[in-house]
Parts: C-alpha cells; structure tokens; sequence
C-alpha cells in the first residue's frame, strides 16, 4: 500500500512540475516534450509487444517511437540566419520574429543577463530584467512584447506597473533603412512590391488585433514608412 501511495506522490510531483514547466515554456516546447513522451510510450508497448511475440504488431509500433524520438522541433524558435526573420534592436536586447511561425525569440545585449536568451531566463530572472531595464522604453516596450507572447498574464504574476518610468528615456532616433531591412527580414536591394509584401505578411502576425504586439506592428509600419520613402 505504501508502495502505490509513494507512486501516487511522485506522479503528482511530475505533472504539476510539467505544467508550472508548461506555463512558461513556448509552445513549440511543449509539443515537442509530448512528442519525446508519446515516443517512450509507445517504445514501452513495443517492448511489451516483442516480449508477448507479437512482431507484426510490435514492428509498426517500434517504427512510430522512432519517429515521435527522433523528431525535430519545428519552428522551435526563429531564425536569425537565413533571412526569414525580422530583427528589432534596442540598447538593452534584439527580438526577433519568425516569419513562417510568429515566434518571437530574444537575447539581452547589456546589462546583468548579458549574452542570455530570454527563453531561458526564468521568472524571477525575468522580473530582474524588467526592473533593470524599465527606464529605458524602447527596451522596456520590446520585453513586454515578448512576454505578452510567452505568458498572457505575465503583468499580474510580476505584479509591476508596466508604466514606471514611461517616457523617462527618448527613443534612439529616426529609423535607419539598415534597421529598417532588418525588420522586415528583407536585403538592402528589396524592391517596393517586396517591401510592401513584408510588411503585409508580418502585420498579419503582430497586428494587435490579433493578439500581437502594438510595439512590433509600429516598428514594422515604421520600417515600411523608411523604405517606401527610399522607392517613392
């Protein structure tokens, strides 16, 4: 009896370590966690199957852990090398946008946590980062948009006035146009029609009434504004 009471408590210890783990965690994450779990399952009932020589059954089933095991995340975060991503800079961190997913990774550039993608930041690390950097509202406005995508009710669990110190610090100036390709994920000899396609394609995934963020979508309008002018 003590044997399946000690069980019991360690399974409940996992799955509410898991789902504080989820809260958190992006959701290509957790696909991919359920993918690895669905693979040691079934590679459990494969080896069951083996052990009761049912190998025509036991086959199939081996084949399909091998698959969920083996699986590469997909869109697990965005991709800063190949062009399909837009970047926004700060003084204190650089986001960038996944094209093809909306997902939006960062790394901070000064202070603290210098060198440390956000994504592996935790919660009190988070918080930390916010106080440190909340004077400055570029930096400031571009971590909330990345919290507003990784936790919906992030500003209760910080219990913080995201509206300290707004307008404490000027912004960085007019927009370069090397700032303004890097936004939309575009090279410097983009023609109008490209950037106009960008920015359509990127206000779809940022636009705040669908759920994105009014930081981002700004900053994309402004990077359009920037290039348009170059090709008027």
């Amino acid at each position: 009896m003590m044997v399946y009471l000690l069980a019991g408590l360690l399974l409940f210890v996992v799955v509410v370590g898991l789902a504080r783990w989820a809260a958190y965690a992006q959701t290509a994450d957790v696909v991919q966690l359920l993918y690895r779990l669905a693979g040691v399952v079934l590679t459990l009932f494969a080896a069951f199957l083996l052990l009761r020589r049912q190998w025509v059954l036991a086959m199939p089933v081996a084949v399909m852990a091998w698959g969920m095991l083996m699986r590469k995340p997909s869109g697990a975060g965005a991709d800063r090398a190949t062009g399909r991503g837009s970047t926004v800079r700060t003084a204190a961190l650089e986001m960038t946008l996944d094209h093809d997913t909306g997902i939006i990774i960062g790394q901070v550039l000064a202070g603290h946590f210098e060198g440390r993608d956000l994504d592996g930041l935790s919660e009190a690390e988070l918080i930390s980062l916010y106080d440190e950097i909340r004077m400055d509202r570029e930096s400031r406005d571009l971590l909330e948009a990345y919290l507003d995508g990784r936790r919906a009710d992030w500003r209760d669990a910080f219990e913080t006035d995201t509206h300290d110190g707004e307008g404490s610090t000027a912004d960085s100036g007019p927009m370069t146009e090397e700032e303004a390709y890097q936004i939309l994920g575009l090279s410097a000899d983009a023609s109008a029609a490209e950037v106009a396609a960008a920015h359509r394609r990127l206000m779809k995934r940022v636009h705040p009434d669908q759920g994105g963020s009014t930081f981002l979508a700004a900053k994309i309008n402004a990077a359009k504004a920037v290039l348009m002018r170059k090709h008027g």
